[in-house]
């Protein structure tokens, strides 16, 4: 089915109060981003929180769902819990504060440099 766009503004609206947060849409569903850390996914409008114990205290009694075929279990963030601005925004920060800092991007590799072709000679 994939995430509407619709779900993802919503999120993004009720998480302001986090300078830094982005969203970045891949395969048709969305990982969402706290200090270039990504600490979510929304799938099929559901929003799957990655487990951290800071997380896991916050929630109290988590539920634990795959995010998709496959993944590992996230946190299952129930859409009743997204309308509560405050609460969503304490458990997106403490997610993005417990996760370790994001890697940097590795620099590309400078091409070589081809030797200059040398200009023939007058005759």
């Amino acid at each position: 089915m994939g995430t509407r766009a619709e779900t993802m503004d919503f999120l993004t609206d009720q998480l302001t109060a986090l300078p830094n947060i982005r969203t970045r849409k891949m395969f048709g569903e969305y990982c969402l981003y706290c200090d270039d850390k990504p600490v979510a996914f929304v799938c099929d409008d559901e929003l799957f929180v990655k487990p951290t114990e800071a997380g896991r205290e916050y929630i109290g009694d988590p539920v634990e769902a795959p995010a998709y075929p496959g993944s590992k279990m996230y946190y299952l963030v129930s859409g009743d819990r997204w309308e509560d601005r405050e609460w969503i925004t304490g458990l997106i920060d403490v997610t993005a504060t417990a996760l370790p800092p994001a890697k940097p991007k590795p620099k590309p590799k400078p091409k070589p440099k081809t030797p200059a072709k040398p200009k023939p000679k007058p005759t």
